[in-house]
């Protein structure tokens, strides 16, 4: 498959071919796909909603007011959970959202949302990341070059430290080692720029 090829500096650019590119059958991978990510907000859950049950509540658990000769309904305490300030039926209590996920149905997940990346033409390459300071501004300038104006993937071989300080503070763009790519990071990009070893490693985990 082709793709646009940008020189380090943003200057130029040109077209590349990578032989090796994974393909899928139209429709295949598509339900690992929303497995994934699916499970991929779930595990981003606390689960930490609490409520009381009547047991819970502070309070006396003294009956209200006498059984019969008042002209009212029958009453207990006022931790009832038909009462204001009583305890929740059924509320809901901590608990784990997690979902477990299994490397087969990852990695087919990882490989559809890399081809419909890439047939959809948002993906484009650099020869390398070469940032020499680690300045907001400068890297920005180097996206700019590149044409990146919306959510951005920045996916390297490696992530130096320069290249994270660089891309941190930009609130549309961020920076993942390819080892570390997963298919919720793809389809949450609008375009992905990845250096040239980064895409060869990113389909030697396929």
């Amino acid at each position: 498959m082709k793709f646009i090829l940008y020189k380090t500096d943003g200057s130029g650019s040109s077209d590349t071919e990578i032989k090796n590119f994974p393909t899928l059958d139209d429709g295949k991978g598509v339900d690992a796909l929303r497995q994934c990510i699916l499970a991929v907000r779930a595990n981003q859950r606390q689960g930490n909603a609490s409520t009381k049950t009547r047991d819970e509540v502070s309070g006396s658990g003294k009956k209200i007011y006498r059984q019969k000769g008042l002209g009212t309904g029958r009453a207990g305490d006022k931790r009832a959970i038909q009462r204001t300030g009583g305890g929740v039926a059924f509320g809901p209590k901590p608990r784990s959202y997690n979902q477990k996920v299994n490397a087969k149905v990852r990695k087919l997940a990882l490989t559809r949302a890399l081809v419909d990346q890439a047939s959809s033409g948002s993906i484009s390459l650099i020869e390398e990341w070469s940032i020499e300071t680690p300045k907001t501004k400068d890297f920005n300038t180097l996206l700019s070059l590149i044409g990146s104006e919306k959510r951005t993937l920045i996916i390297g071989e490696t992530i130096n430290r320069n290249l994270f300080l660089a891309s941190r503070n930009l609130p549309n763009v961020k920076a993942v080692k390819a080892l570390d790519v997963n298919a919720f990071d793809l389809i949450s990009a609008d375009q992905v720029f990845s250096c040239v070893k980064g895409i060869n490693s990113l389909i030697s985990k396929l």
